[in-house]
């Protein structure tokens, strides 16, 4: 499981982009596509903890 630095609660894209070793065009289009769970606040994407940690294992709900 992804384990960050901080305790963070959720992330934007552009945080992911190191984490997951993903470019920002493919975060992208998991967001658009559902694969990555996310909260949509005005034009900001936010990405919920679990979503990431479901994401990376393999469970994320489409």
């Amino acid at each position: 499981m992804i384990e960050p630095t901080q305790e963070k609660l959720v992330y934007n894209p552009k945080e992911l982009e190191p984490l997951l070793q993903l470019s920002k065009n493919t975060i992208n289009a998991l967001l658009r596509s559902g694969r990555l769970r996310s909260v949509r606040v005005g034009r900001r994407y936010l990405i919920p903890r679990d979503a990431v940690q479901q994401f990376l294992a393999g469970t994320a709900q489409s």
